[in-house]
């Protein structure tokens, strides 16, 4: 079946469900994840509309779609757009959404006679689907989800649905107690049990680590080395690729969003962040010539941690940072989105070597740092950084603000670039 067809396709199974028994519902809905499994970005969000999960909704009033295969393919859905990292906004105020939220409500409130495993499938699908993460069912939820996650039993089914269970916390707002102490012993045994027996799919196992913000650096970095070995950096973003490789790009993507967020926040300081850096150096330089959007994210992350006054401007430079965004910024073909983040990442850098230490000893390893940053710069044929570059990057925030015509923009970053010139004078 050809790319194109997919959306036709889907929209006519789809319509079928409603005629069928029960069975033969199921086989069609592992047609219909099949199918979304194909989609891309555009083609998710193009089917995913409210009027569809509306329609699902109304199949499930009118008894046409058990609740079984609801929450089946709601799964599908919710696993599929997790993977995809998408927001689809419309379900929250759809008939199926409503819904939802109405039997979780209903269900966490029995006191006798409660369903675990429904509450679990439709806790999963509420949270994989819901844009409004700071939802009230979220206190709801996360518990119910971590003890699907915690079930050890040792079946494809349990397993399955600890994946989903994983997968559907991770989405969960980053600022919930699920990252504060509330929960905190769950989710490190959950972290202990799946590492010891590595028996879920990088996606979950990705989830887990996306829960826990104490120690997963050293993890992290293991996981990008060994994704970007299973992706075939030669073939560009719109080539064919099987889909086994598209999911491992997708996770690979994944993992350095979760790293762009965790840097934002962190709020210690940790010794294995250099071996990080330099995995998200090699996937980024990996990435330049043909995968595009995971090199914007690895810029992206790396103009995070240089922002977060936690992450040592020198572990940066260890790192390989430094350098890449360097070797980025001299590209003959710039990209205006990732040049802004690397014109944002050495905004950071610079405001924090102007900030001068108390201690005498401290303010001597500054000055050192500042020089071989400004050594690096220089290499690269970014002369006189030290007396333009802030000035620069403001000129260049205030054109944004005040010129709404991107042309412009993109041509004013690629004429001071490509001369390698980080002077005060470009831009008077």
């Amino acid at each position: 079946m050809q790319k194109f067809s997919i959306i036709e396709k889907f929209t006519e199974l789809f319509s079928e469900l409603g005629n069928c028994k029960e069975e033969v519902q199921k086989q069609k809905i592992e047609e219909l994840y099949g199918l979304m499994d194909k989609m891309d970005k555009k083609e998710f969000k193009s089917i995913f509309s409210r009027e569809l999960f509306d329609k699902i909704g109304k199949m499930l009033e009118a008894n046409k779609l058990s609740l079984e295969n609801t929450i089946v393919l709601s799964k599908f859905i919710g696993f599929c757009n997790s993977l995809q990292g998408l927001c689809i906004e419309s379900f929250d105020s759809s008939l199926l959404g409503t819904k939802f939220e109405k039997m979780i409500i209903e269900e966490n409130k029995k006191k006798e006679g409660k369903n675990e495993k429904l509450l679990i499938g439709l806790c999963e699908c509420f949270l994989a689907l819901s844009y409004d993460t700071s939802s009230e069912l979220i206190p709801v939820c996360v518990p119910c989800l971590l003890k699907g996650a915690l079930n050890k039993e040792e079946n494809e089914e349990i397993q399955k649905e600890g994946e989903m269970a994983l997968l559907a916390l991770s989405c969960v707002d980053q600022f919930y107690d699920l990252r504060q102490d509330l929960y905190l012993n769950e989710i490190k045994e959950i972290i202990t049990y799946h590492k010891e027996h590595r028996n879920l799919t990088c996606l979950a196992y990705q989830s887990i680590w996306n829960l826990n913000e104490l120690h997963f650096l050293k993890e992290a970095a293991k996981e990008l080395e060994e994704l970007s070995k299973c992706v075939d950096w030669k073939k560009k973003e719109v080539e064919e690729i099987s889909k086994e490789e598209s999911k491992k790009e997708l996770i690979l993507m994944r993992w350095i969003e979760i790293l762009e967020i965790y840097f934002l926040y962190c709020n210690l300081w940790n010794e294995e962040y250099v071996s990080l850096f330099s995995s998200i150096v090699q996937v980024s330089r990996a990435a330049r010539e043909n995968k595009r959007e995971i090199c914007y994210w690895c810029i992206c992350s790396l103009r995070s941690a240089a922002k977060n006054r936690n992450v040592r401007v020198e572990d940066l430079l260890k790192g390989g940072a430094i350098d890449v965004v360097l070797e980025e910024m001299n590209q003959s073909t710039l990209d205006d989105a990732i040049i802004w983040n690397c014109l944002n990442f050495f905004l950071n850098i610079s405001r924090r070597l102007k900030e001068k230490e108390d201690d005498e000893k401290e303010e001597e390893e500054r000055k050192e740092l500042k020089r071989k940053i400004f050594e690096k710069m220089e290499e690269k044929g970014f002369e006189d950084c030290e007396i333009g570059f802030r000035e620069l990057v403001f000129e260049v925030k205030n054109l944004f603000i005040a010129q709404p015509c991107v042309c412009l923009i993109i041509l004013f970053l690629n004429l001071t670039l490509k001369y390698y010139r980080l002077e005060l004078t470009l831009v008077k």
